[in-house]
């Protein structure tokens, strides 16, 4: 056993930040008892930590799938609508995923900090649901590629914006997604510390 091994510090503050805080010290005191005792003498310090990050980010990831799917579907869905219903005016689809998307980060973010208590929560919740949106809205446009690529598709494609678009613009969603996370994230916090006192 290993007592003197501790993981990375800011590894257990991010999963102290996303758990509900009764639950805070009985998740983080398992995964330490895991790694030192299980996991440490077994795979050394680097491959220790490696599994320590691994278990976090699973948390993580756990509490924003649903957020980050409905964002991904949601960019997945306009880039369909705009190759298989192509437009000239671009004014009202625009609008309508951009509030949709602004919504989707920021319930995520509230949300997640409400039920931590920590804002920083909220900034992780927007930036893992903008991560995994991105994901899914690239493998999304990926496939639409796949099933439609003759001449009209790729002519439609241009139209709204260029494949460039389609495959950068996902990933530049992860800086509003921490922008607005934040924002999420201080009412989360407010309203619980609101409802506590």
């Amino acid at each position: 056993m290993s007592i003197e091994a501790t993981p990375p510090a800011w590894a257990e503050a991010l999963l102290r930040d996303v758990l509900q805080p009764i639950d805070g010290d009985s998740v983080t005191g398992d995964l330490l008892e895991e790694y030192r005792e299980s996991i440490h003498p077994v795979r050394g310090p680097w491959r220790a930590d490696a599994w320590y990050v691994a278990q976090v980010f699973g948390f993580v990831w756990r509490d924003a799938r649903l957020w980050g799917t409905l964002f991904g579907a949601a960019f997945a869905g306009r880039t369909a609508l705009d190759r298989l219903v192509p437009t000239t005016d671009f004014y009202i689809r625009a609008s309508v995923s951009t509030y949709l998307g602004v919504t989707l980060l920021l319930t995520a973010a509230f949300l997640a900090a409400r039920r931590s208590g920590s804002s920083a929560a909220g900034m992780i919740a927007g930036v893992a649901t903008a991560s995994i949106g991105a994901a899914i809205s690239i493998g999304g446009a990926t496939a639409l590629l796949a099933i439609w690529h003759d001449p009209q598709t790729f002519a439609a494609v241009r139209a709204s914006g260029g494949l460039g678009e389609v495959f950068m613009l996902p990933l530049l969603m992860v800086l509003p997604g921490l922008i607005l996370g934040i924002f999420g994230g201080l009412a989360g916090a407010a309203v619980r510390r609101l409802r506590s006192t």
